[in-house]
């Protein structure tokens, strides 16, 4: 879509910037606070050790960190009843695989009961909170209402079929809950948990670059510089210098992934010139056992000026930070001062995890700014939507390319279109996960993932919670670059579809 619009040169109204930014608002709040407590938070949270916790405690603690309203010992008698029920009947759902009594773990049991009953408590809150996402992009993650040039969601006063008053108000309510919880229970666990774990800023560093295409768009040109979250990239965790991003500059190998380019595979691609070609018509995957030394991966290997970067929350906050972003600013310096570390604990595991935190509030706080904005678009007049001067190809030039830049809540999100006589000759994007999944490319530099992981400590290789801690740290996409495999041969999981 941006692409496109970048492409034809096309401007889009002011209403249809505000309700993209609130999709992908609401989207990195639900998407964050998801992932700490249902995706990552097991990885430090021993949900067993949550039986041994004593309820008054509990609550003596959750009152002491947050004026949360769930904190009687009432409530947390409750919810340690409900998990022993759980434990008791062998059915215990999504906390079957953990790796529980396992000696990484350091969280006393009250404050793993703690994180137990918000685990709970989050699964109901993003249930109502991501409404905000049903009414102005219809579904979730991937919205429906966006077109070339704006948006397909109405917006008219007059009308109980668009967006109004009523459903602004709505939406207000919304995000005013979505804010409150992040205040009072995400950052606070966040805090809590991680000062149990401070060894972890020494781990998990990764490259060390960093790539954000900004995000939050402040004016209506396709890929505009004017960003809440500024673009930027980092180089050699030097936040001294933020430098600007050109596209051009960003490539893409193949040479350990299992594609081919028609010139050779150690040779890196535009993606304008990209090509996705994988030939193999076998009924096994191409391999029978992985050698890191050939072709090992269903991810390209992007790089940036043939440098891997990291992207996703944490490259988001460090280009905010270094280019002086003040809120950011204002939360991170908390953040550090309340774990009492320098700002060099940002580049490792912990930073990757805390950073996830800092934007998930800084976003929440703008959310009803957003919402304003909409209200007094629409108390002036102005119900536009959608630009529709481009949209017959009968006006386009013969030949046009283009590129759109987004911040999926995984990191930088690109699209490269080519088009022809009015239609698209070619089109390549490069996503989160495989910036930072990346395989090596021809020089052998690793990706994000993999450097990330070299100097790990293991304690247990038969339940390594230690990889787990970091790898889930980059949130990974599970459908993009996730394949698991044992390195004794054996089979891990088998899927049966009926």
């Amino acid at each position: 879509m941006r692409a496109v619009e970048n492409a034809l040169g096309i401007t889009i109204p002011d209403n249809a910037r505000i309700i993209r930014n609130l999709i992908t608002g609401i989207q990195y709040v639900q998407d964050h606070v998801i992932h700490f407590y249902h995706l990552h938070a097991l990885d430090w949270v021993d949900i067993v050790s949550a039986l041994k916790a004593d309820p008054k405690k509990t609550s003596e603690l959750a009152q002491s960190i947050s004026d949360w309203h769930n904190s009687s010992e009432a409530y947390f008698k409750g919810v340690k009843e409900k998990l022993k029920t759980f434990v008791e009947s062998g059915q215990i759902g999504p906390f079957t695989n953990g790796y529980w009594g396992h000696k990484a773990y350091k969280l006393p049991p009250e404050a793993n009961l703690i994180a137990v009953a918000h685990y709970l408590e989050a699964l109901d809150w993003q249930r109502d909170v991501i409404k905000i996402q049903a009414l102005l992009g219809a579904k979730n993650p991937h919205a429906q209402t966006y077109l070339v040039g704006g948006m397909a969601v109405p917006v008219d006063p007059n009308s109980e079929n668009a967006l109004n008053a009523g459903s602004i108000a709505f939406m207000s309510g919304l995000a005013k809950k979505a804010l409150e919880f992040v205040e009072k229970v995400y950052i606070p666990d966040l805090l809590a948990v991680a000062s149990f774990y401070k060894e972890w800023a020494k781990y998990g560093a990764g490259v060390g670059n960093y790539l954000a295409y900004g995000v939050f768009e402040q004016d209506t040109k396709s890929n505009t510089d004017n960003l809440y979250f500024p673009r930027g990239i980092i180089l050699n965790k030097d936040l001294s210098k933020v430098y600007p991003v050109d596209h051009k500059k960003i490539t893409e190998y193949v040479t350990h992934s299992w594609y081919e380019y028609p010139d050779g595979d150690d040779k890196a691609r535009h993606p304008w010139d990209g090509v996705t070609n994988y030939k193999y018509t076998g009924p096994k995957p191409p391999y029978k056992f992985l050698d890191t030394d050939k072709k090992y991966s269903w991810l390209k290997a992007p790089r940036y000026d043939d440098k891997p970067m990291e992207v996703g929350p944490l490259a988001r906050m460090l280009v905010a930070y270094a280019s002086g972003h003040k809120r950011v600013q204002e939360v991170v310096n908390f953040v550090l001062k309340k774990l009492n570390v320098g700002p060099e604990v940002l580049f490792s595991t912990l930073g990757r995890t805390a950073a996830r935190g800092v934007e998930t509030l800084v976003t929440a706080e703008m959310l009803p700014v957003w919402l304003n904005e909409l209200a007094a678009n629409m108390k002036k007049g102005d119900y536009r939507i959608h630009n529709s001067e481009r949209w017959d190809p009968s006006t386009w030039p013969r030949e046009a390319q283009g590129y759109g830049f987004h911040e999926a809540p995984r990191g930088a999100l690109g699209h490269w279109v080519k088009i022809k006589d009015g239609k698209i000759e070619n089109y390549q994007c490069v996503v989160p996960s495989t910036w930072n999944g990346s395989p090596r490319d021809a020089k052998g530099q690793r990706g994000p993932y993999e450097a990330a992981l070299i100097g790990t400590p293991v304690a247990d290789p038969e339940k390594p919670i230690e990889i787990l801690r970091t790898i889930h740290s980059f949130d990974p996409c599970m459908a993009c670059a996730v394949h698991v495999t044992d390195a004794e041969g054996r089979e891990v999981v088998r899927i049966k579809i009926v």
